[in-house]
């Protein structure tokens, strides 16, 4: 039996989501529901497999063998038709990690990168870091879902002459889960003007009914896509550091891979490997079960906030982030979370998230129910006037 309900105590485990307060100014008892990572133990398969690792005794240099590259095989060719060779995967410590690399490896200082924001801040913090010109395709609400202005698209690409569009799909934090055929569209205006796509799709595997996640490489043929996931967020396991970089254009691959080696990275931890292969061999069953947690936990927060008229839940397609529009409060994202703070709560400012963020927050949903309530009851107190 899964219990997603037990409260795992995380405080005094170096939990940058609990741990890590003070640092961020924050209450040292402020419940947190901010970063992306879950609450609930990795599948119980997984930590099997890494106990009889540790029990070995032995943490040398490690490369994965044929059996890790045929789990993932088994995993994405089942759930979203994806066939690759082995060849075509480089390990690296994570998605953002891979994202830095590929800023670094297709483009050059001063050169266009292409982001759609709101989205994960660290896609920006890669850019801007790297000393890319950062172009931003801002995303639009409309009424409960968000939509991609795809003429603003193709002349942010053409004004810029934009080297690398990075993609979030699933998408953070605004819970799109892109249609077919607007990844389609985003690929042909990327093929008529050259552009390079890095495909995020780390919430690939956190999709809800009615809506389908697409694998890049399987909607079209475009040589130019560098497909990233990872198995972190799926199955908890992002303090183990490790993502799957997937390039099928062989002239493509060096080029990443000769910037990953440039870095001083060669290989990946021991643990993550035999992590990763478990989860992705043996979790699937963990897999449904939670997504069914989370699916009751998004409706959760919509039910609750059916009683404050102005906070909306945007309607979740996929990904365990619910993204609430506060904008009818007519405070500011900043704001919110200063009244958040003092009643004890932090969850992820909107604006954070960079252009179209203002007046959004963001909860990770990825907890007991309990922890959610908790949550909610803290954060009513947006609705109480003075």
């Amino acid at each position: 039996m899964i219990d997603f309900n037990r409260v795992v105590e995380r405080r005094g485990t170096d939990s940058l989501k609990y741990d890590g307060a003070v640092s961020h100014k924050k209450p040292a008892d402020v419940l947190p529901l901010w970063v992306a990572d879950m609450d609930f133990p990795a599948p119980q398969m997984v930590l099997d497999a890494i106990h009889e690792r540790v029990a070995h005794g032995v943490f040398g240099y490690s490369e994965p063998d044929g059996s890790y590259f045929d789990a993932l095989d088994n995993w994405f060719s089942t759930r979203f038709g994806y066939e690759f060779k082995p060849e075509w995967v480089t390990l690296v410590p994570g998605v953002v990690y891979a994202i830095s690399m590929a800023i670094r490896a297709f483009t050059k200082r001063g050169e266009a990168v292409l982001i759609q924001e709101p989205v994960y801040y660290p896609f920006r913090q890669m850019v801007v870091h790297n000393d890319r010109k950062l172009v931003v395709n801002e995303l639009q609400l409309n009424v409960e879902t968000y939509g991609i202005d795809f003429d603003d698209f193709e002349k942010k690409i053409t004004q810029n002459d934009v080297r690398l569009f990075i993609l979030c799909s699933p998408h953070n934090p605004v819970s799109r889960c892109w249609t077919k055929d607007e990844l389609l569209e985003m690929v042909r205006i990327c093929a008529k003007h050259d552009v390079l796509i890095f495909s995020d799709e780390i919430h690939c595997d956190f999709v809800f009914e009615g809506n389908a996640h697409h694998v890049l490489p399987v909607c079209s043929e475009y040589a130019r896509i560098v497909f990233c996931t990872a198995p972190s967020k799926t199955f908890n396991l992002a303090g183990l550091q490790l993502s799957n970089v997937f390039i099928s254009d062989e002239k493509l691959r060096k080029l990443f891979v000769k910037e990953v080696l440039r870095s001083g990275v060669s290989q990946a931890g021991s643990l993550a490997i035999v992590a990763c292969r478990a989860a992705y061999a043996h979790g699937a069953e963990w897999l449904d079960a939670l997504n069914n947690y989370l699916w009751k936990n998004m409706m959760y927060i919509d039910g609750f906030l059916k009683k404050m008229p102005d906070v909306r839940l945007i309607p979740p397609q996929a990904t365990y982030l619910a993204w609430l529009d506060c904008r009818a409060l007519g405070l500011s994202s900043a704001e919110i979370d200063e009244r958040l703070t003092k009643a004890g709560l932090w969850i992820s400012r909107g604006d954070s998230f960079g252009t179209g963020g203002e007046g959004f927050m963001r909860i990770n949903v990825g907890c007991p129910r309990v922890t959610l309530e908790k949550c909610m009851a803290l954060f009513s107190i947006l609705t109480e006037r003075n």
